[in-house]
């Protein structure tokens, strides 16, 4: 079956893709408060790699963690995009275009659950690996490494969809969501990671 009939197949709904459209996918506080901590934590992020820049030609073990806060920001800055465009929607769309098309779609929980703990084995070896490969770079370094690693893995779980991780994190705590507040709980790891980098380079 081609890609183009699955594609059909998927968008059934009233969306572009089964129910989803490009537009602005949590227009809530809670949703744009999110928002504007990814980009918060990306200009924190980009401001600790600006600051390591002129460091790491007298020390070039610096050059490693440039990249990497670097990299965090630009990561953070797309994740932060896609807080609104909600592209994980439009992928599960797919995905369940093609279960139904393949004739599994009943089966999808038991997926689901494989897949959340494929994620959770992933994030767990992903964040030791991390922390092997920067051990000799700064505890900020380490600290937003493993932090991104967390707040990756739950936007990938929460994407999944399964039905009890989305009751889970349904729940409302303090007027706000708990997938809120954990958002919130990683990208403020990363703040403070980015700025104490900055602080131990004397900024």
């Amino acid at each position: 079956m081609s890609g183009f009939v699955l594609l059909a197949r998927a968008a059934e709904g009233a969306g572009w893709i089964g129910s989803w459209s490009p537009g602005i996918g949590d227009p809530t506080p809670a949703g744009w408060l999110a928002t504007v901590a990814y980009f918060a934590a990306a200009g924190c992020c980009w401001a600790a790699a600006r600051r390591i820049k002129p460091e790491y030609r007298r020390a070039p073990s610096l050059r490693r963690e440039w990249r990497l806060w670097g990299t965090l920001s630009a990561l953070l800055a797309l994740l932060g995009v896609n807080k609104q465009l909600d592209l994980q929607s439009a992928l599960t769309e797919i995905a369940r275009g093609l279960a139904r098309s393949g004739g599994w779609y009943e089966q999808r929980r038991g997926l689901q659950l494989a897949f959340v703990a494929v994620v959770a084995l992933v994030a767990l070896l992903a964040a030791v690996a991390s922390l092997w490969a920067t051990r000799r770079t700064s505890p900020p370094v380490r600290v937003a490494v493993v932090g991104f690693g967390a707040l990756l893995a739950f936007v990938v779980a929460r994407a999944a969809s399964f039905h009890h991780v989305d009751m889970a994190i349904s729940h409302e705590w303090l007027g706000l969501r708990v997938s809120s507040l954990v958002e919130l709980a990683g990208l403020a790891v990363l703040i403070v990671a980015a700025r104490w980098q900055r602080r131990a380079l004397g900024s």
